[in-house]
């Protein structure tokens, strides 16, 4: 089984990148082969900042090995350093109708947001199309989010194989864990960068605690029960914490007798310890600063090799070898 995510280096790892396509990757790793990469392509739709965007690549791939990802399963690489990728997205985009595309959600989102309406923004999916089809990707672990681009590439599969014969392209499926399919943000929303609510995975721990001590709740007072139901304090801890803990915490706001201050320093607690391991990890990475640099380049050695293959499949399927 091909396994394949890819994350965006647009800034911070948070929890919702974590839960929603990191932790499903790394637990795959026991499962089949896979193919993770840093979609710096990608990136680009939304960003001009050159030295943000560098600096944003090794931080992201420093995370990602942090977080449990082993070059000597999976392939890491970065997206840029498999050319390929571009050559099979003009390919599908010969067989990408327009209605598919301007019925995305994200990209509505984003325009809607203040991001320029750029082709690169509004051919996004077909991109990340390529992304998956060009490894022959059996599986990808996905954000509720990204499930609708998903789709379009289910779609664009589907034309290559009608067009050009069934066995063209490998119909992907997506993974998308029920539990954390859309990780609460701390203002109540979808955690997203775009809304500024995130709570990142690393940095340091008074500035993090602080964060989650800002997450905004009624004026239920301390001796009274407080509501669970839609409770952003409960959709984060129930992330980090022991079931035990979980139902004791969501006892305790039944009961009454507990203030909001007490229940955020639990989940800041449980977020902390949470990742300690992975903080220890991360400080032995930043000892080697090459380390990084070769996994990357050993990734994108074994990737190009790879699709070269699933290319040139496709290439002799439409007649362009």
């Amino acid at each position: 089984m091909r396994i394949l995510t890819g994350l965006q280096p647009s800034g911070k790892l948070h929890v919702g990148n974590y839960f929603g396509a990191m932790k499903p990757a790394v637990e795959l790793q026991q499962q089949g082969e896979g193919f993770y990469f840093i979609a710096d392509y990608h990136a680009m739709t939304s960003g001009r900042d050159a030295a943000a965007l560098k600096e944003n690549i090794r931080e992201l791939a420093i995370d990602f090995l942090a977080c449990g990802l082993d070059p000597e399963k999976s392939m890491f690489f970065r997206q840029s350093a498999v050319p390929e990728v571009n050559e099979l997205a003009w390919i599908l985009s010969t067989v990408c109708p327009m209605p598919l595309l301007a019925k995305c959600h994200s990209y509505k989102d984003k325009v809607a947001q203040g991001i320029s309406p750029n082709h690169a923004l509004f051919a996004y999916p077909v991109l990340m199309a390529a992304d998956i089809l060009l490894y022959d990707s059996q599986k990808v672990p996905v954000g509720k989010d990204q499930k609708q681009h998903l789709e379009v590439t289910r779609s664009l599969a589907t034309k290559l194989n009608e067009a050009y014969g069934d066995g063209t392209a490998v119909m992907p499926e997506a993974i998308i864990k029920e539990e954390t399919e859309l990780v609460i943000g701390l203002d109540g929303r979808k955690m997203s960068k775009s809304y500024d609510n995130t709570l990142p995975i690393f940095g340091e721990e008074k500035q993090l605690r602080k964060l989650v001590m800002k997450i905004v709740t009624d004026s239920t007072p301390v001796e009274d029960p407080k509501p669970t139901e839609n409770s952003t304090i409960i959709a984060l801890y129930k992330l980090f914490a022991s079931e035990a803990d979980l139902q004791t915490m969501i006892a305790d706001h039944q009961r009454g007798g507990c203030g909001y201050g007490d229940f955020k320093k639990r989940l800041a607690d449980a977020y902390w310890d949470y990742f300690s391991n992975m903080r220890k990890r991360r400080e032995e990475i930043l000892k080697d600063p090459s380390y990084v640099d070769q996994v990357l380049a050993h990734g994108a050695k074994r990737a190009r090799e790879e699709s070269a293959i699933v290319l040139g499949r496709i290439k002799k399927a439409v007649g362009l070898a």
